[in-house]
């Protein structure tokens, strides 16, 4: 099952587009719940029959969430959550778009566009929705807004809840080395270019000529949309994303840290940070030491810190080993 929400503006103001994909969910009348909060996807197991009007008698089914990185989209977690939700049909998966990203850049947002920010707006779609996640998995700039979000909320909290942040460190951000994809220098870049351009392959060629690897000039393309009549040789594309909030976001990331949080681990969560193994972010030796560090203070039965490692995959873990990543991160969905 798959439920998608996303809200455009037009000239008369706010215009909602929902869509219900699948003809059964139809028959029992499942709604999405517009939302002027975030853009987000329900992706549900096959065994969930939860909606947010539905009969309160129907429990809330358990639910994570997945956060995308700088310059991502709810569309990156896509395949992997239809995968999770396949495997594990009692489950249902949320995956947002973070402000200034995707279908949210058309939601206009008050500055500052911080991790912090991008959290709460997360926690308000979450209370908005009624939803209270079990689970919530971040990649990168995802990985702080996911402990941002444990930072902000009631504690102890009503549940427990495991964190995954999948290839970022909680304090300094160390994106890679000469001749790697920096994410400062792509935001630069891609500010130079104009709001609509005629075609994908000169952006991407133009990405490759300025250093950026092929993958990341290919990823970097999701974000436009054509902006014309389809099938027309005039048609011109347009970019999805608010690239001056999202060179903010960047800069907060860089700036945020989240180690109190870690080193002192609230009851009831479980920290769990995975390093790709070919990672472009620059895991120091310091960052390790003192995640261990927080694995051995965290002794409280219901809370913890733990690392894990992703074999064969760098940055874009989800797309460079999904079957490594799903398997890491199964059990914590097992026993529903």
């Amino acid at each position: 099952n798959c439920l998608s929400n996303a809200t455009r503006m037009a000239s008369k103001g706010p215009i909602i587009r929902m869509t219900l994909v699948n003809d059964r969910l139809l028959s029992r009348k499942a709604v999405l719940k517009p939302s002027d909060i975030l853009a987000y996807d329900l992706v549900q197991g096959a065994d969930v029959a939860w909606s947010y009007i539905v009969d309160k008698s129907v429990p809330e089914p358990p639910t994570a969430v997945l956060l995308h990185g700088i310059l991502g989209s709810r569309k990156n977690w896509g395949t992997f959550a239809r995968r999770l939700a396949k495997e594990f049909p009692k489950w249902q998966f949320l995956l947002v778009d973070l402000r200034c990203h995707g279908d949210s850049a058309a939601i206009k947002k008050q500055g500052p566009h911080t991790v912090a920010d991008a959290a709460l707006d997360v926690l308000k779609l979450l209370g908005q929705l009624r939803l209270t996640p079990r689970v919530v998995v971040g990649h990168s700039f995802g990985g702080k807004v996911a402990l941002s979000m444990v930072d902000q909320v009631a504690k102890p909290l009503a549940r427990p809840v495991r964190v995954w942040v999948l290839d970022a460190t909680p304090g300094k951000v160390r994106a890679g080395g000469d001749g790697e994809d920096h994410p400062a220098e792509l935001i630069t870049f891609l500010s130079k270019w104009p709001d609509e351009v005629s075609s994908k392959r000169d952006v991407v060629d133009a990405l490759v000529q300025e250093g950026f690897s092929m993958d990341v000039a290919q990823w970097v393309v999701t974000n436009l949309r054509q902006s014309g009549p389809h099938g027309l040789p005039s048609s011109t594309f347009a970019w999805v994303f608010d690239l001056k909030g999202i060179s903010e976001m960047y800069e907060s990331y860089e700036e945020t840290s989240m180690w109190k949080i870690v080193e002192d681990v609230p009851r009831g969560v479980h920290f769990n940070f995975l390093k790709a193994e070919r990672s472009l972010h620059r895991w120091a030796l310091e960052d390790l030491q003192r995640i261990h560090v927080a694995e051995r203070q965290a002794v409280e039965e219901a809370g913890g810190v733990e690392m894990h490692v992703l074999e064969d995959a760098g940055h874009w873990v989800h797309a460079d080993n999904p079957d490594g990543l799903f398997k890491i991160l199964s059990f914590s969905f097992q026993g529903f």
